[in-house]
């Protein structure tokens, strides 16, 4: 009930099919007794051991209905025997054993027929969350959990709290009522051969709950195993030009294959747990059957207090028993493994982002006058990597950022965007605190390119209409012309419609980039924040990438992170940084004049 309580919410809005799979299961259980029940007639009718009743018995109530049961159904044998022969009653009563059956096996597969519903809603729904938390989290809960890790939580760990899901309403719902009704049957048919069989059932339980003790721990071990060898499955395909070029092949195949030995001892240990419980309970219930033959043949045949019909009935139900058994016992172990996984996905689906938007928080539709970032201080775990930075950018204006590399030059872009919030200090935009914002509205003011052009296994023209899916084909072209990109994309087979392959790599790297030029132009927003966007591009490359950069920023606010000086050169604002702290701030002939840090990084990049 507590796994269930945990996945309420993902329950409820499939909980019909749930209520009509356990209507199915108690009339399961129902026509499973009856099933068993009806062969007693059957045995009696074979051996003649029926008794014959020649007058219709009158029902009195429901203290004599057993009574009034049994003598009915003598009833209706002896008067058939009577009149139509012993063969055709033997006929009657097949069919009815038939018919139970028959009524057993629907009802079994109308319960099965409707939790198929209910666990395939529920692995939809809790995919579509887990998928849609991955996406709000912080770029910072990444840096942390390793991607491959989500990747197994999403997949292998949702599908474990699926299949758990059959298992769960087995155990509560379906196999106890077949125990229950077998067990009423049993005491009607012999209170004392019950109860002496249910002298052997503690101990049998007893034995199976030792066997499953451990094993949501060593479930969770399984599930976090799968979670590091996909982890390295994911960097080695991200970084597989890397690998081969160091030769690194046979040290990424060692990780890999230490991961997955370890998988395998841990899956040994985890389905040997499991496959211990079938043959276990099947054989304490063997122990049991034989315990009844021996105390129940002497009932039979010694003391002539039960009919050999009603003994083999009895044995039948207790036969029955065993099955549903034997399922609780698998059950149970897959309750515990499905708990274990629902645990990883819920820790996810439960993480609260820093980042939420307050409840208050209002929407900006326009940028009016200025960004003003205010006595900041940030540190992504230790050390500051920003110190009391104070920046005001007017609208309109293009601020460039210069300074060696861990300046902090990155992370103003990443505290600008709000990937981060500033751990002191405020950034503002027209005086209202972008924490006071909803991201969405935050975000939909800003454009953004950066170093590395990352760009989805789709055509150019869906490439560019990221986040302007309402752009017609003429807007898309005008933006690739902007970007400096028509020229090469009007040449392609498939022109605009051309795939580019898995993060763009059918593309050159300045291809790629201004891909992502023409998707920000096309944004059109009225604030540019542009992070290293020419770092990774040859001479030829960054010169058409530039003109493109110097197209998208005319009449707009821009922040240019910049490794390469002479790109920044016409910026209205150049800001140099050092260990996160301003040094010195002018237009580029101004910083030369000084002859101070700006005019260093100048002449270590033979800039003239």
């Amino acid at each position: 009930m507590e796994y269930l309580k945990k996945l309420s919410r993902f329950i409820l809005p499939y909980k019909r099919y749930g209520i009509l799979n356990i209507i199915s299961n108690i009339f399961y259980a129902l026509f499973s007794t009856l099933a068993m029940v009806s062969l007693m007639p059957m045995i009696n009718v074979l051996f003649g051991e029926s008794e014959k009743v020649y007058t219709k018995p009158v029902y009195t109530g429901l203290k004599e209905i057993k009574s009034f049961g049994e003598d009915y159904l003598n009833y209706l044998i002896t008067t058939t025997t009577e009149n139509q022969g012993p063969q055709q009653a033997l006929l009657y009563m097949i069919i009815l054993i038939i018919s139970m059956f028959l009524l057993k096996n629907l009802f079994n597969y109308l319960g099965l027929y409707y939790i198929t519903f209910l666990r395939n809603g529920v692995l939809k729904d809790l995919r579509n969350d887990i998928y849609s938390k991955v996406t709000s989290l912080p770029i910072s809960y990444y840096s942390e959990k390793r991607k491959g890790d989500i990747i197994a939580r999403i997949s292998g760990d949702v599908n474990e709290v699926k299949n758990s899901l059959l298992a769960v309403l087995e155990l509560i719902v379906k196999e106890p009522l077949t125990i229950l009704f077998a067990i009423i049957a049993m005491f009607t048919i012999s209170p004392r051969l019950t109860i002496f069989v249910f002298l052997f059932i503690p101990i049998a339980g007893f034995i199976i709950s030792r066997i499953g003790k451990s094993l949501k721990r060593k479930s969770d071990k399984v599930q976090k195993e799968q979670g590091q060898f996909l982890s390295t499955l994911e960097e080695t395909l991200g970084g597989l030009k890397v690998i081969k070029g160091f030769n690194a092949e046979e040290k990424f195949n060692h990780k890999f294959q230490e991961s997955t030995n370890r998988f395998y001892h841990f899956s040994n240990t985890l389905l040997n747990r499991q496959n211990l419980a079938s043959p276990t309970s099947e054989f304490l219930g063997i122990v049991t059957i034989a315990a009844l033959l021996w105390y129940g043949g002497s009932m039979v045949l010694i003391d002539k207090t039960l009919s050999g019909g009603a003994f083999i009935g009895f044995m039948a139900l207790a036969y029955q028993i065993l099955t549903p058994a034997k399922a609780i016992s698998k059950a149970s172990y897959k309750v515990r493994a499905g708990n274990a996984a629902a645990d990883r996905v819920l820790e996810v689906l439960n993480t609260v982002s820093p980042l939420e938007d307050k409840i208050d928080a209002k929407n900006k539709e326009s940028f009016n006058s200025n960004i003003s970032i205010e006595n900041i201080s940030f540190k992504y775990e230790d050390d500051l990597v920003l110190k009391n930075f104070s920046l005001n950018v007017p609208k309109g204006e293009s601020v460039a950022l210069v300074g060696q590399s861990g300046s902090g030059k990155s992370t103003i872009a990443n505290l600008v965007t709000r990937f981060y919030d500033v751990n002191e200090g405020s950034i503002k935009i027209d005086g209202d605190d972008i924490r006071d914002l909803k991201k969405k509205s935050l975000r939909n003011l800003l454009g953004l390119v950066t170093q590395d052009s990352i760009l989805f296994n789709d055509s150019i023209k869906n490439n560019v209409k990221l986040g302007s899916d309402d752009a017609p084909d003429e807007a898309v072209i005008d933006a690739l012309k902007i970007a400096n990109a028509w020229e090469f994309v009007k040449d392609l087979p498939n022109g605009m419609e051309t795939n580019i392959g898995d993060s763009g790599n059918k593309l050159s790297g300045g291809q790629k980039q201004r891909l992502s030029i023409a998707r920000a132009v096309l944004k059109n927003p009225p604030i540019m924040i542009l992070d290293e966007a020419t770092s990774a591009l040859d001479t030829e490359s960054e010169r058409l990438v530039q003109v493109a950069l110097e197209n998208m920023m005319k009449n707009r606010t821009s922040i240019v992170i910049a490794h390469r000086l002479s790109t920044i050169q016409n910026a209205d604002n150049i800001v140099v940084m050092q260990k996160g702290e301003i040094v010195e701030q002018g237009k580029h002939n101004e910083l030369l004049s000084k002859n101070g840090v700006y005019k260093k990084l100048v002449e270590m990049q033979s800039f003239e």
